[in-house]
């Protein structure tokens, strides 16, 4: 039962990838542009959450989910997959948008 969170999240990203792939939102739109906005996104967040757990702000909870394995202290293993899939969402999201506002303004403007 100590994986639940883990798959979650790994299944989590497997669906935005293959919205990405049905319409070519992030990775099958610019893969180059993507690999670098994402791996940006993911030191930046970590960045945060490290600072945060230097702080004392974040801590680790207790959760029959998650696996309880750390990559540092009050760093679950979980948490650089649950950084990706906020970094996944927000851009295809991001693009997604982006991408129906340009179709309409092609259309009001025809």
């Amino acid at each position: 039962m100590g994986y639940i969170y883990l798959l979650s999240l790994l299944g989590g990203i497997a669906c935005m990838l293959l919205l990405d792939f049905r319409y070519r939102l992030f990775f099958w739109h610019d893969a180059r542009s993507a690999t670098i906005v994402t791996l940006v996104g993911l030191v930046v967040m970590l960045a945060w959450d490290l600072a945060a757990i230097g702080l004392g702000i974040f801590l680790r909870g207790e959760g029959e989910i998650a696996t309880g394995l750390l990559i540092a202290p009050e760093l679950p293993i979980e948490e650089p997959f649950f950084l990706l899939f906020l970094v996944l969402c927000t851009m295809i999201i991001y693009t997604g948008l982006r991408r129906i506002h340009e179709r309409r303004a092609e259309r009001h403007a025809s």
